[in-house]
């Protein structure tokens, strides 16, 4: 019986979790297995991986292989790299000072990644309040911009009085004209009929 290392899916939709189990490799991926040595859970952050190292080793030793997703699982739990010096025949003590050497990278790393993320956050936080501050002056643009058409209105209505007082004035003085000019005429024909009548008494 060919023997497999695989994950089984557990969980709700939407919501995976995994069993790292031994399983016989003719069986379906969610089928009945033969051991569980651990668990991961991708929906936290960082993810959960728990897995037995003895029995995980205990299937290697008897020729289990590891998919593909399981051998990347036990890769970041260091166990592979284990496993890869115990088959060169390596010593315990040269296992423990790789593994020593294998935690203070994986520190660095995870050091480094937090980082990472704290300059994402920042940066996105600093977005996030240049945006906000562009609403706010995009809001105060828009109430100001009632305020001054209604002071654009306030001086054209101003305006408007001397506007309509200008033509009255000229409508007043074409008026005195015309009386003017209609006068003299009528004491122009005055005149002339007042000398018409001294012609015919002479």
């Amino acid at each position: 019986m060919a023997v497999k290392l695989r994950l089984t899916r557990r969980g709700k939709k939407k919501q995976p979790f995994y069993r790292i189990v031994a399983t016989d490799s003719r069986v379906k991926r969610d089928g009945k297995y033969i051991e569980k040595i651990g668990h991961y859970n991708p929906q936290t952050d960082p993810a959960e991986i728990v897995i037995d190292e003895e029995r995980a080793f205990y299937w290697l030793k008897n020729g289990a292989i590891p998919s593909d997703t399981v051998k990347s699982l036990l890769s970041k739990k260091g166990i592979w790299m284990k496993w890869a010096l115990m088959k060169q025949g390596a010593d315990e003590k040269k296992i423990e000072e790789e593994v020593k050497k294998w935690e203070v990278l994986q520190l660095e790393r995870q050091r480094k990644l937090e980082a990472l993320r704290a300059q994402q956050e920042r940066e996105k936080a600093k977005q996030a309040e240049k945006a906000q501050k562009e609403q706010q002056e995009a809001a105060s643009e828009v109430e100001d911009q009632p305020a001054a058409e209604a002071e654009a209105s306030s001086e054209a209505k101003d305006e408007t009085p001397v506007e309509a007082e200008q033509p009255a004035a000229e409508v007043e003085e074409q008026a005195n004209s015309a009386q003017a000019e209609q006068a003299a005429e009528v004491e122009e024909q005055a005149e002339s009929a007042e000398a018409e009548e001294q012609a015919k008494g002479e």
